[in-house]
């Protein structure tokens, strides 16, 4: 993960300074501080998917572009986002028994896009896949481990996970209840599939 972050950062620094565009410029597109940009371009932090999509937006190019120029020597597989990490967003005081959080955004544009509910019965069974996406899984109720490559992760009620889809991968159930979760796919093709 520590290369990762690395890779992360040096990337954000090559793209902003090849499009001439200053910390300040970034900072603002994407709503975050300038010492936020800074440290993740340092290698110090790496930032929760929402905001590092919203750099990524603020840099003006397509998430399969910046991801696609880190170097594949890294170790990262995925980027794991935990229930207690997303924020909650402020709305209307007169609404109320409302509660916003923020889990994921992205501008499209001519990106392929695809958003599923998908239920993984416990005892399931499948092989591995391969799609030609970028995947967001966010787990609405229950367990639910995610082997991607040789790696496995469990994810419970509430976490997310970001992760390359052309990597082998196959969701696994081993609690004893159902797990239901909401599927995001941004195609690289951009014509997306199904």
């Amino acid at each position: 993960m520590e290369d990762y972050l690395i890779g992360i950062g040096k990337r954000l620094k090559e793209i902003r300074k090849s499009n001439s565009k200053t910390i300040n410029e970034i900072a603002s597109k994407a709503g975050v501080s300038n010492g936020l940009i800074s440290r993740i371009e340092n290698g110090r932090t790496i930032p929760s998917l929402p905001v590092l999509l919203n750099i990524i937006t603020a840099l003006e190019i397509e998430i399969p572009t910046f991801f696609n120029g880190i170097p594949t020597q890294t170790n990262f597989t995925f980027l794991v986002t935990r229930a207690s990490e997303y924020s909650v967003i402020e709305k209307e005081d007169e609404a109320v028994g409302f509660s916003y959080q923020y889990i994921f955004g992205k501008q499209l544009n001519s990106i392929g896009f695809e958003a599923v509910f998908l239920e993984v019965q416990p005892g399931s069974e499948r092989g591995k896949v391969e799609t030609d996406a970028y995947e967001f899984k966010y787990i609405l109720t229950g367990e639910c481990s995610y082997i991607i490559g040789e790696e496995e992760i469990l994810l419970k009620e509430g976490d997310s996970i970001f992760f390359d889809g052309r990597i082998p991968h196959v969701p696994v159930n081993r609690g004893n209840t159902s797990s239901k979760m909401i599927v995001l796919y941004f195609f690289l093709d951009k014509e997306g599939q199904s």
